[in-house]
């Protein structure tokens, strides 16, 4: 149908308040788009083509710019794909490590691919579809049997002249291109279901870095780990003063790193008074994790993971800087404050033959904010 034809008010579409009759064998499907618009309260006062006359250079030029940006959509969103399932995601150290670009590799390839689409639509919409001008009035009512008809071919109309059907190249090019940003939606789907939560992650000897910290003995050869500084040294008791405290790591290789980044712990010196009101309050879990007067909790948060290392020795509270939870250390760090719920995990003490700090054990639950196994 021509520009002229469908912009003219033809005697079918002046019917009146009563409308057309839709069974009418003259109607064509844009007659029933624009009298299915008027029903609704919706005036087109204008409808035109981009193109009168289909198939011309320009017309070929941006279906062709189109078919593109939808083929830089696919292509981005295959890459998508490809790294998220292939690209090495557990972190490693050092400069030539292809891990740390695992995070931006997704973020970028993902985003182009939306953007694409988000321009190819653009782009389609503008320059593409025919241009029109419509006012619309707003009504409330339920749609009748009449309107659903026209509502069908309103969309067969609009479908129509998307001008897909007469165009393969951005057929094709939304085939190509849309099927890998679906696949690129549904990777994290289906890559959540692969692994099995319940199953915990073990490194080469055998420990489970998903409950256990550098704290594990099966780390150090089955031997407790020492409590060391930050650059390596070990720690005595005397080192400590009364009310002193002191953030320490497990003393085995790349225990101060990232590496081990669940595993720093605030030592602390406890007063006679409050050492003894700690012993007090011990939860049977912690019973026996104190070393006289000193008392060691995990510096991971159990909200979100910040370092709560604000030690306040007047109120004997710890504090954490990033929501302000703040843990009691007389009573097993419990949370009196802010968004934490749960108490800051104990790490049992003991000292070795040469009087050293070590970790008796490793923490007895699992350190930082809850999980899907707490």
């Amino acid at each position: 149908m021509s520009a002229p034809t469908q912009r003219a008010e033809t005697d079918l579409t002046r019917a009146g308040e009563t409308g057309v009759d839709l069974s009418d064998p003259r109607l064509t499907r844009f007659d029933l788009v624009r009298e299915g618009a008027r029903r609704n309260g919706i005036e087109i006062v204008l409808y035109e083509p981009r193109f009168p006359v289909p198939g011309s250079r320009v017309e070929r030029r941006l279906e062709r710019v189109v078919a593109l940006l939808f083929l830089i959509a696919g292509a981005a969103g295959l890459g998508f794909v490809i790294a998220y399932i292939w690209w090495p995601w557990e972190y490693e150290f050092g400069p030539d490590s292809l891990s740390k670009f695992y995070t931006p590799v997704l973020g970028v390839t993902l985003g182009v691919s939306l953007f694409a689409v988000a321009l190819a639509l653009v782009a389609w919409v503008k320059k593409l579809l025919p241009h029109e001008i419509a006012i619309e009035e707003r009504h409330d009512g339920a749609s009748s049997d009449d309107d659903r008809q026209l509502m069908e071919a309103t969309l067969a109309n609009a479908g129509q002249e998307s001008g897909v059907s007469r165009r393969p190249l951005l057929k094709g090019a939304l085939a190509l291109g849309l099927a890998p940003v679906g696949l690129a939606v549904a990777a994290p789907l289906i890559g959540g279901l692969i692994r099995d939560p319940h199953r915990p992650m073990y490194d080469e000897v055998g420990v489970s870095r998903q409950f256990h910290t550098g704290f594990h003995p099966g780390l150090n050869g089955g031997r407790p780990v020492r409590l060391v500084r930050e650059d390596g040294t070990p720690i005595r008791p005397e080192d400590v003063s009364v009310s002193g405290q002191i953030t320490v790591f497990p003393g085995i290789p790349g225990g101060t790193t990232n590496e081990f980044a669940d595993s720093p712990t605030l030592l602390i010196h406890l007063r006679q008074a409050d050492a003894d009101e700690l012993r007090e309050n011990l939860y049977e879990l912690n019973q026996g994790s104190m070393l006289g007067n000193f008392v060691a909790y995990s510096k991971v948060c159990t909200h979100a993971g910040c370092p709560p290392s604000l030690y306040e020795q007047q109120t004997n509270r710890l504090l954490c800087p990033c929501h302000q939870s703040q843990f009691l250390i007389t009573d097993n760090a419990r949370p009196v404050f802010g968004p934490a719920t749960r108490s800051l995990a104990m790490l049992p003490l003991d000292v070795d033959e040469e009087g050293y700090f070590v970790a008796a054990s490793d923490y007895k639950v699992p350190v930082g904010p809850s999980f899907w196994e707490r």
